[in-house]
């Protein structure tokens, strides 16, 4: 029996679903990595950083246990299917040091798991096998599964590849993920592609945070803001991808915005408790409870501020998913015209046409 931890295989970016035979297609989940490991009647679940999760997913543990072949080791993705796709903020809830708030969301936001690779299955080890063999493996063991335990759809056409590409961000899905079907399992090595969704969009830069190894000369990140129809300023994120250089060298470039701040309408928030569905700059970390989420307020209203334009890859509800990178300054835009209404929305579809087993 394979034991943990066992490094996951990884993922490197294309910028284009690869062309040609010999390649494997899945949908891009957007969760929590997740290796399964079941011995007989324990499961244990590792994350992608080898940490143990099963104390925040009470309700997996008990379908894998009830589901598995008795001895096996999967690699997949948990995740929490909401009312609009999948929601990767109820995922965030669920690291909670209490038992039970955990026990709770269980209850109320049941996660599901998602199998795409068998690793270890009855005192055999896969990893060495082709990928497409390993496939065909996983579909034969878990062929009588039921939710919340799924395995992801897999084609071989790059046309259904490129339609799920561009559908299946409706259900909170963020690309395509391309495997060599010849591949074995490589545990730490970047061994298939991730091709993602990336947007631009024009944003008020409304604040910033000190970076940690420079706080008073580097930049850490810049917070990002973005108007409603009602004029109202919703934090929408970060940008945070910057040299060392750029860091100090953007400094000055907000420096003329450092001032005139008392009337920011964020100003009042920092320090406050934030309500549920609220997110505010300053607030405490969900993720980790000791990071420092101290931010700078900038001179900004609808009239005048520091526009910029970031490139993204979806937006999670009203929020950026993931940190954006700064493309470039727009002197030539005003703070008030940075709206929701400029970006594109993909529509909703049901989760049912993806979780086909």
């Amino acid at each position: 029996m394979l034991a943990p931890p066992i490094e996951p295989m990884l993922a490197k970016l294309s910028d284009a679903i690869p062309e040609g035979d010999g390649w494997l297609f899945e949908p891009k989940w957007d969760g929590f990595r997740a290796l399964v490991f079941k011995d007989q009647g324990e499961v244990y679940l590792q994350s992608r950083d080898l940490k143990p999760l099963a104390r925040y997913f009470p309700e997996v543990v008990a379908a894998l246990g009830g589901q598995l072949p008795a001895r096996c080791v999967l690699d997949g993705e948990i995740v929490i299917a909401g009312a609009r796709g999948l929601d990767f903020e109820s995922l965030l809830l669920r690291i909670h040091p209490a038992k039970s708030r955990v026990e709770l969301l269980a209850a109320e936001t049941p996660a599901s798991f998602v199998a795409w690779d068998l690793l270890f299955l009855d005192g055999e080890d896969l990893r060495e096998r082709r990928q497409d063999e390993r496939r065909a493996r996983l579909e034969a063991a878990l062929g009588h599964v039921t939710p919340p335990v799924h395995v992801t759809p897999v084609t071989r056409d790059r046309a259904i590849a490129a339609d799920w590409f561009a559908r299946f961000e409706g259900a909170g899905l963020d690309g395509v993920m391309a495997k060599r079907d010849d591949a074995p399992y490589a545990p730490g090595k970047r061994a298939m592609w991730k091709i993602k969704h990336a947007r631009t969009a024009d944003v008020v830069v409304a604040g910033f945070r000190w970076h940690k190894e420079g706080p008073g000369e580097l930049v850490g990140s810049l917070v990002l803001g973005l108007y409603d129809g009602d004029g109202h300023l919703h934090n929408v994120g970060i940008a945070s991808s910057f040299t060392r250089e750029r860091r100090r060298t953007i400094l000055d470039e907000l420096a003329p915005f450092r001032t005139g701040t008392d009337d920011h309408p964020w100003r009042a928030w920092s320090g406050v408790e934030h309500g549920a569905g609220e997110r505010r700059p300053g607030m405490t970390s969900r993720w980790n409870r000791g990071k420092d989420l101290s931010w700078q307020p900038l001179r900004v209203s609808a009239d005048e501020g520091l526009v910029g334009e970031v490139s993204f890859d979806h937006m999670q509800g009203d929020r950026f998913r993931h940190a954006t990178h700064l493309e470039r300054w727009r002197p030539d835009k005003r703070p008030g015209d940075c709206r929701y209404d400029q970006l594109e929305v993909t529509p909703p579809i049901e989760l049912s046409r993806l979780f086909t087993k």
